[in-house]
């Protein structure tokens, strides 16, 4: 174990008194030092959400001891929903991508940067065309096209790929297919996409020629993970830039794209910093 290691406990149940003096006190207990609390509370549904890291150096439980404990201790008896995950794992990331780069070359920039913990384990395209780019970075690189036809049989030869890989985060880089509800289920919470914010006014192949035509004074970019219900997953993040009478279509489509990739990049850090609750379809994000 790292010096430096930490360990990242992540809580939704109903709100109860006690519930931060509680979990604090299971940490102090066993020789932890915290690092973060976060805590909300949804007055209106009576949900109670918290983020705790703390040092691990002096912790008196190991890894694997610690959920055991938590949740005999804490868990059962404030009936929780909880997850646990350590700061030194690595995540295992697949991007999927059609023919769009923008965001593909910014994930893989920052990832070789360092600037997060997580390693590309292959990246999926219904195109070649950015095969070079999978090249360059080092990455395997799997062209999968897909037709109304051939979508079912397409969709298991990813999930099996997504197996043999370990991975357990997909980013949809600018992926243009809806994902089928196998593969949803599959990952639930795990699959990261972006998309223009004119949805659902803009929608088809040249929105931004669209909302150019329209006069539009504002363009943005939501990134949300992926449910079976198209573009209505719960939002990570958002981000909008002003525009103006003098912004060609060109102009407009850099301006977004550009959003775009700031956007997804912030969100998927939150979704491996572990950052991020889910319930009722919307998003605590600490």
């Amino acid at each position: 174990m790292s010096a430096n290691e930490s360990a990242i406990l992540l809580i939704h149940c109903r709100d109860q008194r006690g519930l931060v003096a509680t979990v604090a006190d299971f940490i102090n207990r066993h020789g932890g030092n915290i690092l973060h609390l976060d805590q909300h509370v949804d007055r209106q549904k009576g949900v109670f959400f918290m983020r705790a890291e703390w040092e691990l150096s002096r912790f008196d439980l190991k890894p694997g001891e610690i959920e055991t404990c938590f949740d005999l201790e804490i868990g059962r008896k404030f009936a929780m929903s909880w997850r646990l995950f350590y700061s030194e794992q690595r995540s295992r990331m697949a991007i999927f991508v059609s023919k769009f780069s923008h965001c593909l070359y910014d994930l893989l920039a920052r990832c070789q940067d360092r600037e997060w913990q997580v390693d590309v384990s292959l990246i999926i395209s219904n195109h070649p065309g950015l095969e070079k780019v999978a090249k360059g970075f080092e990455i395997p690189f799997y062209h999968i096209p897909i037709t109304k036809d051939n979508k079912v049989e397409q969709e298991k030869k990813q999930l099996t790929l997504l197996k043999e890989h370990q991975v357990d985060v997909v980013v949809l880089a600018r992926y243009m297919q809806i994902i089928g509800q196998e593969f949803v289920e599959t990952f639930p919470n795990q699959i990261i996409n972006i998309h223009h914010s004119f949805l659902p006014a803009f929608v088809g192949a040249r929105p931004y020629h669209a909302a150019y035509e329209r006069g539009v004074k504002i363009i943005g970019a939501t990134s949300h993970y992926v449910t079976k219900d198209l573009d209505a997953g719960p939002i990570i993040e958002q981000g909008v830039v002003t525009v103006s009478h003098k912004d060609s279509v060109e102009d407009l489509i850099r301006q977004g794209q550009d959003l775009e990739k700031i956007v997804l990049a912030k969100a998927v850090y939150s979704h491996l910093m572990h950052r991020v609750l889910v319930y009722d379809n919307r998003t605590v994000v600490f």
